[in-house]
């Protein structure tokens, strides 16, 4: 494949520059005649400024179904030059011909003596030069063309676009023997799959010759979609913003943190950069590891195809040379285990964030009304019910859930539990058809436990919390933490767990109380023999008749440091 470039803007050589030198005076010179010069100088002028710079790479924007014409004439001194030109289509497939013009020693005097005249200069081109196509191409791949020249020719590109405006990038040199803007690609550039898993797959790839040449400038970078394989960076630079997408200023592998939008950017390791950008056909990741030739996709789908590329950049043009892309499908998850569920007994399912988010329950309905009850012990869980293959119930639990469901005897219920975060998470899960007789405790309208500041001192607390109609048991636990546990504590509680689970030294006392009217039923309790300046976290938990305990929203409340 053809080298490519990595997309970086540069203005177009659209005329002089004001208060300067025109823009072809930023090609590179060597001692010409006086004649060639002046034969330059006046193409400048008759093709309206659009000569194209020598060592330079220029972006190039097409209008559709609108032929753009750029010149150039290469340095006279050798009968013969070399030179190479080389086209990266940024989004569309492209038409674009390389035409010399050999003109004659009349028009090259008449043209230095200033005799430009337009209609003159267009009659004597007719009469006097040959032009020939040399180098014709159609399609979106980055293509390189490389030639020799004679310092009597004029060379014209043209270049179409049929399909949509469009740009592209076009990059000419003389300099064949001091280096190449684009990195080298080995003589086998394809990418090979050497893994496959549910949700990575595994990658290799030849070395470019410029990473064992230049290491310190050169790197990988790996681009990963769903759609379809890009050709140069230029193209996945063009779908994604074509997409709506914000960009950073550039693709920013140059690794320049301060290029980079903070929300596009994950750093993985000092040599690792990660930017995602979400698009509307998925996600699209740009990954760049340093000069590792082998690297594991991480935190895919199962059962989705991907498309990987991977580009050899130079960190010091900014340019790349992209490897032969491939694709590869990731495994199917498999099929979680079914337990069955029996009337009246609790399950408690722990689901693993990365490995097993599912897990399913199925339950033979014994009457035609059930009762499933869900707690939420740890983490974030949505379920959903299915009857006889029709869902009948999707939602997020959030800390007791009790759902009643209608149907036939025999009815099969299947309840798909699902994990919503990478981090482990677990539920207790219970299915009855004895409405009477609940296994789990009558809740209060909140669990919040509050605390009052005014009665707050350097050695006390007094907490309150609500109350049910139901005669039940309250044991209140407190424990000392630092400032940075806070965050830890309150994240890592299990809800489900009872006071079994504390130590004896943090239990404060446990009570029971009830009050039929629900607008009475709000205890207090006065926390005594607390350390001045200290930070407490409180916790109630709420025991009903089965034993099954119920844990109120953890509080942490700080004592005064003076009194």
């Amino acid at each position: 494949m053809a080298p490519t470039s990595l997309l970086t803007q540069q203005p177009e050589n659209e005329g002089p520059q004001p208060g300067g030198e025109p823009a072809s005076a930023s090609c590179r010179t060597a001692p010409t005649s006086s004649l060639q010069q002046s034969f330059k100088s006046n193409l400048f002028n008759f093709y309206h400024s659009l000569i194209l710079a020598d060592g330079k790479e220029t972006t190039i924007h097409l209008l559709k179904d609108i032929p753009k014409r750029y010149y150039f004439v290469l340095e006279e001194g050798r009968a013969l030059a070399p030179f190479s030109i080389t086209v990266t289509p940024c989004d569309v497939p492209i038409e674009w011909s390389i035409l010399v013009h050999k003109a004659s020693a009349s028009l090259l005097g008449q043209v230095a003596q200033g005799e430009h005249d337009t209609q003159d200069i267009s009659n004597a081109q007719k009469a006097t030069s040959f032009v020939s196509t040399i180098f014709n191409y159609k399609g979106n791949s980055v293509e390189t063309y490389m030639g020799m020249s004679s310092h009597s020719a004029l060379y014209m590109l043209e270049f179409l676009s049929t399909e949509r405006d469009t740009h592209i990038t076009v990059y000419l040199t003389t300099d064949t023997t001091s280096g190449h803007l684009y990195p080298e690609l080995p003589l086998d550039p394809r990418l090979d799959v050497v893994g496959i898993g549910h949700t990575t797959v595994t990658l290799t790839w030849k070395h470019s010759p410029s990473v064992l040449q230049h290491r310190e400038n050169i790197q990988y970078c790996l681009l990963v979609n769903e759609k379809h394989n890009y050709k140069s960076l230029c193209a996945a630079e063009t779908a994604i913003r074509s997409s709506g997408m914000k960009l950073p200023a550039t693709l920013a592998l140059s690794l320049s943190p301060y290029l980079l939008e903070p929300q596009q950017v994950m750093i993985l390791s000092n040599s690792e950069l990660s930017i995602i950008n979400r698009v509307s056909s998925g996600e699209v990741r740009q990954i760049c590891m340093g000069t590792k030739n082998t690297y594991t996709v991480p935190n895919l789908s199962p059962s989705t195809q991907y498309y990987f590329d991977v580009f050899v950049v130079n960190l010091l043009t900014n340019a790349s040379a992209a490897y032969t892309g491939t694709f590869a499908r990731t495994l199917e998850e498999p099929e979680p285990k079914v337990m069955e569920l029996k009337d009246g007994k609790v399950v408690q399912v722990v689901l693993d964030g990365k490995k097993q988010k599912f897990h399913t329950l199925q339950y033979q309905a014994r009457h035609k009304k059930v009762q499933f009850t869900f707690q939420l012990c740890r983490g974030q869980v949505r379920v959903h019910i299915t009857k006889n293959g029709k869902t009948v119930a999707s939602e997020n639990i959030l800390g007791l859930r009790y759902l009643s469901l209608k149907g036939k005897l025999l009815d099969t219920y299947l309840v798909q539990l699902r994990s919503t975060e990478e981090s482990n998470s677990s539920v207790k899960v219970q299915v009855s058809s004895q409405f009477n007789k609940p296994l789990f405790p009558h809740l209060p309208e909140s669990l919040k436990i509050k605390s009052f500041s005014k009665l707050r001192t350097c050695n006390s607390v007094t907490i309150a919390w609500l109350g049910t109609q139901e005669q039940s048991k309250y044991c209140v636990y407190k424990k000392r933490i630092e400032e940075d546990q806070v965050w830890t504590e309150l994240r890592g509680t299990d809800r489900c767990s009872g006071p079994e689970s504390r130590h004896k030294s943090e239990k404060v006392l446990c009570k029971y109380f009830y009050d039929v009217n629900l607008q009475r039923a709000v205890t207090t309790e006065t926390i005594k023999g607390l350390d001045a300046g200290t930070l407490y976290l409180f916790d109630v938990y709420l025991i009903g008749p089965s034993g099954i305990p119920v844990r109120y929203h953890s509080k942490v409340v700080k004592t005064r440091k003076k009194c």
